[in-house]
Order: structure tokens, then sequence, then C-alpha cells
């Protein structure tokens, strides 16, 4: 569908894009817990069989319930998402964008990357397979995927959630939080009679965390003194203390995840409100320059990282069960001492896969003489994606739905690149007048930070 090429309202200055280095820095420190933390549960097993088993090391133990409390950060990313997320949506529309110009571009920005993981990994599993590798150490290193999916899918869908939830947060945004809340808590309060219903919170729940950024974003945390701040905090806490002592919820926050619960936006609550009482420190720490230096690469990277480090590990994990490699009982001294090189392991093989794959989380461009974009190839891009992990989420993700999965994303990004991107003029400062006949992308400038994407 075309559109006539029209003069726009410039931005207002509060829309111009400004880098945020301590988001960034929250994030990134958020990403490397992740990592961590999965570097401290994949053990597998040789059988004497020859079969391997795995075993998730951190869930075996009792004191990891209440450490997963603390530094379940799943929640935090998305309140950050939706800052961002909000920030970028406004910047477009002030530009003339559309919804569905916000979803194409942040489609492309996501789906791009998970593209390359899912073809490579089905066809150097295939190659494995041929080679006489077992089928359970395929399955095995399949599995690898299967978590960041489950991320992909959620925040894919809460991040093209924005243009209708934006519009409903400017008109009341109280309101609006308040409406997902009552969703949320009703879907729970159901999916006891009706299990399959709890998947429905993969939306609510996190798009209602999504929305407390919204709410970070235009100052409602700022506006609040830290005594208000703290209480919001304890206040949170102590109901995820009161439901899950009471067994409304489960105690462990990893077993809260997924499907996700009023568990997951509680704790979101708590670091939406932590966040902003640390803030002023953050941001000093995010402008000491060796730190400002590493986050200006990493940042911009790091869906790349979280979608491969995973998969790397249980990869590097795999080999080491065919070599003669000291391999410590799960869960004594030594293991956990032996977590510190698995770690290092990790991030050094992630540097050149990153360097190598990186690039495609740049920013996509498109023809500058198109005027607008085509809805259907949009909206057929985002069910092309959304059906291979939302099977992997119900049924597991097996090789063949790998190789599906990879061609649906292909093709996913083939449908998004014939999509042009609207003709309009750019928002700006300046006192001179846009021209009508203007050509001009309405994709933000290049360089800017990761948490500026479109």
């Amino acid at each position: 569908m075309e559109r006539e090429p029209q003069a726009h309202p410039r931005a207002p200055r509060d829309l111009v894009a400004q880098r945020d280095r301590a988001i960034d820095l929250v994030r990134f420190t958020c990403l490397l817990l992740v990592v961590a933390a999965h570097c401290m549960m994949v053990n597998p097993v040789l059988q004497k069989d020859g079969t391997v088993a795995t075993q998730n090391v951190l869930m075996d133990q009792s004191w990891f319930t209440p450490v997963a409390w603390a530094l379940m950060i799943v929640p935090l990313f998305f309140v950050l998402g939706g800052v961002t997320g909000l920030q970028s949506w406004r910047r477009l529309k002030a530009r003339g964008g559309t919804g569905f110009d916000f979803a194409q571009l942040r489609l492309l920005r996501l789906v791009r990357p998970a593209m390359a993981l899912l073809a490579i990994m089905w066809g150097g599993l295939w190659v494995a397979l041929l080679l006489g590798v077992h089928p359970q150490v395929i399955q095995l290193m399949t599995a690898g995927a299967a978590m960041p999916l489950w991320f992909l899918a959620a925040y894919l869908t809460a991040q093209l959630s924005i243009p209708v939830l934006a519009r409903l947060h400017d008109r009341a945004p109280l309101p609006a939080f308040a409406a997902l809340v009552v969703l949320v808590i009703t879907v729970d309060s159901l999916r006891g009679a009706l299990p399959v219903l709890a998947f429905a919170n993969m939306l609510f729940v996190w798009c209602a965390v999504q929305q407390l950024g919204f709410l970070m974003a235009d100052g409602l945390f700022e506006q609040r003194s830290r005594a208000w701040l703290l209480g919001a905090g304890v206040s949170s806490n102590l109901l995820l203390g009161l439901v899950t002592g009471v067994a409304v919820y489960p105690g462990n926050m990893v077993v809260n995840i997924n499907p996700p619960n009023l568990c997951m936006l509680l704790l979101g609550i708590s670091q939406a409100a932590t966040l902003h009482l640390l803030r002023n420190g953050i941001t000093w720490l995010a402008e000491v320059r060796w730190v400002r230096s590493v986050i200006a690469v990493a940042g911009r990277r790091s869906m790349t990282v979280y979608l491969w480090h995973l998969p790397l590990l249980v990869g590097m994990s795999g080999l080491l069960l065919l070599t003669d490699v000291p391999k410590p009982q799960a869960g004594t001294g030594e293991w956990w001492w032996a977590r510190i090189p698995v770690f290092l392991a990790v991030v050094a093989v992630l540097v050149p896969v990153v360097w190598l794959f990186g690039r495609l989380e740049n920013r996509p461009t498109a023809a500058s003489h198109a005027r607008g974009p085509s809805r259907t190839a949009v909206v057929t891009a985002a069910v092309v994606v959304l059906i291979p992990v939302a099977d992997a989420a119900f049924n597991g993700l097996t090789l063949t739905l790998l190789g599906g999965g990879a061609a649906c994303f292909a093709l996913s990004v083939l449908l998004l690149g014939r999509v042009p991107t609207p003709v309009l003029p750019p928002p700006s400062l300046a006192k001179v007048p846009a021209s009508p006949g203007a050509k001009v992308s309405t994709l933000p400038e290049p360089g800017l930070s990761a948490n500026l994407e479109p």
C-alpha cells in the first residue's frame, strides 16, 4: 500500500536519540549473569552404555531457590526493552512511521541473528549424525537452541505489541498497566482448570513487565522519592514471599518462568525500583572510559551473544565427553571451581563467533526510493517466525524442527527484505523546513547505541 510523500512535524527535543550508557551497562551485566548461570547448570554425563544424560546441577542445590529469587534477571530485560522500545517507537512515529514499519525493523533486527544460528546448527548436527555421532548426543545439542528460542519468541512478541500498548499507555498509563495485571492474575487463576491457558501469560506477563519500562521511560520512577522506591521494592518482595510461602506459586523462580506467572511481574517491579535506586552509581560506572569502550562494542552484539552462548556451551561440554580430560563429579568442590575456566572458555569461543555473526544485528537498510511497506508481507513474516518457535515451546526442539525453523526464519528475512521503508523527512531541530519531495529513510541514524535499536 503506497503513501504519498508528505511533510511531518519535526520531532521534539526529547525524541532525538540519546545514548543511555547506564541501560547498556545493566543489559550487558545481566547477559554475563545469564552466561555464568548456564555454565553452572549444564553438565552432560557419559553413561557406561554409551548414552548421554544431562544434569542441571543448580536445580539440585537446596541453596539455589533463594539465590534464583535474587538473580532471576529476565524480567529486567523486559523492563529495559520497554524503555528503549517506547523511545524507538516514538522516534519512528515522529518521522511518520507506522506500526508496520516498527514491526519490520524489530523483526529484521531479531530474526536475522537467529536465522544464522539455526541454519548452522542444523547443518553441523546433520554432518555429525552422518559421521556416526549418537542420536542422543545430537538431541542434547539440539536442545541447546531451545532456551534462546523461547526467549526470542517472548521478547519479539512483546516488542511487536509496542505500538498498540504505547497508544494505550499514552491515553491512560496506570489503567493500561493495571489491565495487564488483571489479565495475568486471571490466567493464573484459571491455569489449574485449563493448563494450556497458562501459555497466554507468555504475552500478558511480559507485556506487563514491559509496561513498567514505559512508566520508567516517562519518568514515573524519577518523580518518586528514594523512600517510595525502597517501599515498592520491599513490598513487591514481601508479596512474592507471601504467594510462594502459602504455595500459591512455587518458590523456585526458574519453575515460575516457563510459562511465566505473577511472580515474574513482582520481580519486575522490584528490579525496576532497585534500578532507579542505584541509577546514579550505575551511570557513574558506565561513564568510566574502559567500561564505556567495552559496552560500545559488546552491547551492540547482545542478541548474538545470547543466542550463541548456550549452544556453544553444550557443544563444548559434549566434545569434552570424548576426551580424557578429568571430569569432576557434579556438585563437588572441584566441579564448582571448574566453572571458572568453563566460563572463560565460553567467552573465548564467543569472541570469534560474535565477530563473524554480530554484524547481522546491524540496522537493516532499505531502498530510499520506496514509499510504503507491504502490511501483508510484515504480518506473514511475523507468523512464519512465530509458528516454529511456538512448536518448539509446546513440543520441544528436534533436529527436524531446527531445520524447519531455519527455513522459516530465512523466508521471513526474504519477505521483510522486500518491504521498503517509507520515505518521510527525518525529525530535525533545525529551522529549515522539510522539502516536500525529499526522500530520506525513516531508519535511525547509524552508530547509535544498542539500546536505541530501531
